[in-house]
């Protein structure tokens, strides 16, 4: 009887890790596709390395300076897909916005194309379709 009962306390606390680790993604316990809907000022500027960058769109992008990870995870959302963005390009945005502190040689997953430019550094980007 005591065994039965610690097996199930083992496995409930399994269970409980379990769905706490899935609750949290790239973004926290946001989607990236909500994530991408944040990054709106940002279309036009993703969409064409010529356009200005406005002031909104760095605001909202500084948001994302310390977390890389969830970034990469909104560009290759599909809400950023269907917006038309561009990853290549909206990957200049923070040096578009002169952000002194970028990451510099991150890598936007495993798979990957690499982007010049944004950290001044390649980047490997990870593409899905």
């Amino acid at each position: 009887m005591a065994s039965s009962m610690k097996f199930l306390c083992v496995l409930g606390l399994i269970l409980l890790v379990g769905t706490v680790v899935d609750g949290a993604g790239e973004c926290g316990r946001s989607t990236p596709d909500n994530e991408a809907m944040k990054l709106a000022p940002c279309v036009g500027a993703a969409q064409d390395a010529n356009a200005a960058v406005p002031g909104g769109c760095c605001a909202q992008i500084k948001r994302f300076s310390q977390n890389p990870k969830c970034l990469c995870a909104v560009l290759l959302s599909d809400t950023a897909k269907a917006s038309g963005v561009q990853p290549e390009v909206a990957l200049t945005i923070p040096k578009r916005c002169n952000f002194a502190n970028r990451p510099v040689g991150y890598k936007c997953g495993v798979l990957g194309m690499q982007i010049h430019g944004l950290y001044d550094e390649a980047l490997e980007f990870t593409t899905t379709s």
